[in-house]
């Protein structure tokens, strides 16, 4: 028996270290020559290593996560053959190889001389002592003289290769590359070899990356080409306003659901006698949740400045509302939103979304407000993580309603229509209890539509 190090290629130019991803093996697996062993990662690419010799897996660098050097060990793995004798009058490995292209060149390092850039040497357990590649099938015998077995002589006749009627036999791969290459319906005829002529797991890849089309795979959807798109204007600013807030304002998110079968109902019936008015959606109402229940904590109705350290509670309701534009996404603001009716505050948020939309939305309306509220509508998913439009503190966002069965008061199965409300605030104003409490009253507020309708 004899142990071989694989250490860490060279896997790209101007890579000191890489992090193992993943691992394919464990202690105590057997590996086939070419096996994978473990998924490498740079700052550039993520590199699958594949063992260079089959055997039994007896140590790994490190768990995934770990960092290793280049040229570091790997893993060792016990091979079945025996240790091979210092070839101190070998002939030079380029006039081994130039007779013999059937067997790779080695060094006791580990280092790959044929240029394929693949660690593929053999290392014995005994000091310097060293075992090359075995010949390919078919290769002249006179490679013999560098086989582990040190029985053949480097003079001796060289024997003809068997014949094999199946062509695919004398291509160069490992089993475990022929087992997967049957496995996805692939002639590794078809497939191009490394420069030493033989197919590995990155060939196959290639194959099906760029030649599968020509073998009747199915071809991969054609790329378009990179386009670079400067960040200006609009975009520009709202991606310095988005890294300011999160530079500088500690987020923490409270996401409660929230039983709106009940105001649903509410809203078909007014919009079924709505005549002239405008068509009622769920934001009207909860402006309406919100407004209400900021006078019990009025914190969440706040602008900080934190530069001057000074927190500044608004007496009335600016409420921003989030709309996506061509341009991005811009905040129109409703003015005074606690003194209007769910009609009216129907009909501003009708007209700022569509003075956003067109650009004609004036500076007046698009600045001063003091709580945001953000919704993506049909697509609004089950939960979000809203960033707070600094230097508010509070930002509220509404999710998909879905229709699930619940138990009610009477402990029966009946059909109801649930909204997650998701809310994002500035923990250095506003405590976690504070803003569960808002939301709470809010969902309280909304479930009982004639507490939300009435002075």
């Amino acid at each position: 028996m004899a142990r071989f190090t694989f250490r860490l290629p060279d896997i790209g130019e101007g890579i000191a270290e890489a992090e193992i991803v993943a691992w394919h093996v464990k202690v105590g697996d057997r590996v086939e020559e070419d096996g994978r062993l473990a998924d490498m990662m740079t700052d550039k690419a993520t590199v699958e290593m594949e063992s260079p010799v089959a055997g039994t897996v007896v140590e790994v660098a490190g768990a995934e996560g770990d960092v290793i050097a280049i040229g570091s060990a790997l893993a060792v793995i016990e091979t079945e053959a025996a240790e091979a004798e210092t070839p101190a009058a070998a002939p030079p490995a380029d006039e081994v190889a130039a007779e013999n292209p059937g067997v790779e060149e080695v060094t006791p390092t580990g280092q790959d001389l044929s240029g394929t850039g693949r660690g593929t040497g053999r290392e014995a357990s005994g000091g310097g002592e060293w075992v090359p590649a075995a010949a390919a099938p078919g290769a002249p015998a006179k490679a013999g003289a560098l086989l582990a077995s040190g029985t053949e002589r480097a003079d001796a006749p060289l024997r003809p290769a068997p014949e094999h009627k199946d062509a695919s036999k004398q291509i160069l791969a490992s089993p475990a590359v022929r087992a997967r290459a049957k496995d996805m319906g692939i002639d590794l005829s078809s497939v191009k070899p490394q420069a030493d002529g033989r197919i590995r797991h990155a060939d196959l890849d290639a194959f099906l990356r760029y030649d599968s089309a020509a073998a009747g795979h199915a071809p991969p959807a054609a790329s378009r080409p990179d386009e670079q798109v400067r960040v200006i204007g609009m975009r520009r600013r709202i991606a310095e306003n988005m890294a300011a807030s999160k530079r500088h304002i500690p987020h923490f998110t409270y996401v409660e659901e929230i039983d709106v079968t009940a105001v649903e109902m509410v809203r078909a019936e007014m919009n079924a006698g709505r005549g002239d008015l405008p068509k009622l959606t769920m934001l009207p109402f909860l402006i309406t949740a919100l407004c209400k229940a900021i006078p019990k904590f009025p914190m969440m109705n706040a602008r900080y400045d934190d530069e001057a350290g000074v927190v500044t509670r608004s007496g009335a309701v600016h409420m921003g509302m989030a709309a996506q534009t061509d341009a991005g996404l811009m905040v129109p603001v409703i003015r005074n939103a606690e003194g209007r009716s769910v009609w009216d505050l129907a009909a501003e948020v009708s007209r700022l979304s569509d003075a956003a939309r067109s650009g004609k939305a004036k500076s007046e309306e698009m600045a001063g407000g003091t709580i945001t509220l953000t919704s993506l509508g049909a697509i609004g998913g089950v939960v979000s993580t809203p960033v707070i439009n600094r230097p508010e503190v509070a930002i509220v966002g509404v999710n998909r309603i879905v229709e699930r069965p619940v138990f009610d008061a009477d402990g029966d199965i009946v059909r109801a229509k649930l909204m997650n409300l998701s809310t994002s605030c500035d923990h250095r104003v506003v405590d976690g209890w504070d803003a569960a409490s808002f939301v709470q009253e809010v969902k309280r507020l909304l479930e009982n539509p004639l507490l939300l309708l009435t002075v």
